[in-house]
């Protein structure tokens, strides 16, 4: 009889045993699944937010470039960016605030490896740009800059991030230059 009532004893306790570990699994497998599809959601968000953010932008084109940037678009092969050799005057004079600048200029010199695009933000405000440029192909050249968004009297220091781009005009690398604007008036 002692037996038998040790038996009966311990079936429970193995038993229980056995349906915490399972319990344990289960929920542990739960959780993987959780995260998993958490992280895949993000992953999809932060997706659609890339691309909402990136907006086309247009090329400049001039009677000089006007059938290079044509035989660009059409006959374009995507290549890595291996270096880009930055063009461009470092200090912009506006007589006011809200005219074309008589000195600034940005280039894309033939031998750089994508076309760009750039905005300039004031350095203390990195956040809100006070000037977005249109792409400039290889070989292109930005002048009779105007700002965005006037400024001032006065002498401002300010950020241009470049944006490298590939053929569908997402960013594949970015540089950036600080530089100063000078507003006469």
């Amino acid at each position: 009889m002692a037996n038998e009532s040790e038996k009966q004893n311990q079936s429970p306790k193995k038993g229980g045993k056995v349906a915490i570990v399972v319990g344990i699994v289960v929920i542990i497998a739960l959780l993987g699944v959780i995260v998993f599809l958490l992280l895949k959601e993000q992953k999809l968000e932060d997706q659609v937010a890339e691309k909402q953010e990136t907006p086309k932008r247009d090329v400049v084109v001039t009677q000089d470039n006007v059938d290079e940037v044509v035989d660009d678009m059409v006959n374009q092969e995507y290549v890595e960016p291996g270096y880009y050799s930055v063009s461009m005057s470092t200090e912009w004079h506006f007589e006011t605030g809200e005219v074309a600048s008589n000195d600034a200029f940005v280039e894309n010199v033939p031998e750089n490896t994508n076309d760009v695009y750039f905005d300039v933000f004031l350095k203390e405000d990195e956040s809100t740009p006070i000037l977005q440029s249109p792409v400039i192909p290889r070989g292109g050249k930005m002048e009779s800059i105007k700002l965005d968004t006037p400024l001032e009297k006065g002498t401002h220091d300010c950020v241009m991030v470049y944006h490298l781009i590939d053929e569908n005009q997402n960013t594949v690398s970015t540089l950036r230059f600080g530089f100063k604007i000078v507003i006469e008036n």
